[in-house]
């Protein structure tokens, strides 16, 4: 019995429907600049997380012509409890992408852009390699634009972490998610270790390289296990850590445990901080990519 009880339970009958606080409702994507950055995605075949994960600030980012592109097509080989992403067997890698993405940063006239892919475990050296040279690109049409990646975990492979590494990514994002006792349900095929180790092991192998990481919440942790990961995270010198409420996409996904208060997300980042961070962005509406350009100006990147 002892075993069974570390178990995570999926409801089987349909969760009783939460009504969203005040404090989530973000505004509908409106606006010229909104519309253009749609266009120039769909003329140059890209496809942007903030439409596929179904970001709830894609109207306030797109608004400011910021967007996270997505890598290594729209079809991730995992099939995530928490993620909106379409999942199946995805197509052979485009080696095309990283011209196309940096004519979009050149087109839009960024100075902070964040690329970020699925899962793509069939491949993943065609993964790294399309990740640095998309870094290389983009530094090539825009000098001046520091470029921040979101990357997977390669199924813990050295080999493809160091291939984006040495492309010197400005800022080197990879997502813990949760608490361990959750990974398998939330992160299918990821290993909570696994994640500690790519983040220690990227900023042992390039020090100057601001790391990242983001944690959900509302998926049924503790405080006491998110401060421990926060520890975790500390530990392994990670320099920002993102926090923000889990949103449930739809009712194949996981159901919303609960809903934290704005008090809660102070409470979180006070802790955080103590933990070694230097920046840490703590809110309900809170994303990776999230006012990713302030930052990285925090940590003195830009």
């Amino acid at each position: 019995m002892a075993a069974s009880s570390q178990l995570v339970q999926i409801e089987l009958s349909l969760p009783v429907r939460q009504p969203k606080p005040e404090w989530l409702r973000a505004k509908a994507p409106v606006g010229e600049n909104f519309h253009n950055l749609k266009k120039l995605a769909r003329g140059l075949g890209l496809h942007t997380v903030c439409e596929s994960a179904q970001c709830p600030n894609i109207g306030e980012c797109w608004n400011h012509r910021t967007a996270t592109f997505m890598l290594l097509g729209d079809i991730c080989t995992r099939r995530c409890g928490f993620c909106a992403v379409p999942k199946g067997k995805p197509g052979p890698l485009e080696w095309d992408e990283p011209r196309r993405v940096a004519e979009a940063v050149a087109t839009l006239g960024l100075k902070h852009t964040v690329v970020t892919s699925v899962n793509r475990d069939d491949d993943n050296l065609g993964g790294a390699r399309i990740f640095a040279e998309t870094i290389r690109q983009i530094r090539e049409l825009v000098p001046d634009c520091r470029v921040e990646v979101l990357i997977p975990d390669f199924q813990g492979l050295d080999e493809p972490l160091k291939i984006v590494l040495d492309a010197q990514p400005d800022v080197l994002n990879h997502n813990t998610e949760t608490v361990p006792r959750l990974y398998r349900s939330v992160r299918s095929g990821a290993r909570y270790e696994r994640t500690l180790r790519l983040l220690q092991n990227a900023k042992a192998s390039a020090p100057a390289t601001v790391t990242k990481s983001g944690v959900m919440v509302g998926l049924g942790e503790t405080m006491d296990e998110l401060l421990e990961v926060f520890r975790d995270l500390g530990s392994r010198g990670v320099d920002i850590l993102t926090v923000g409420q889990y949103l449930r996409p739809s009712r194949d996904h996981l159901p919303i445990s609960r809903f934290y208060t704005p008090d809660e997300f102070r409470y979180l980042k006070q802790e955080a901080l103590r933990c070694g961070f230097r920046h840490v962005e703590s809110g309900p509406l809170v994303r990776s990519s999230y006012h990713a350009h302030e930052q990285a100006e925090a940590t003195r990147t830009v």
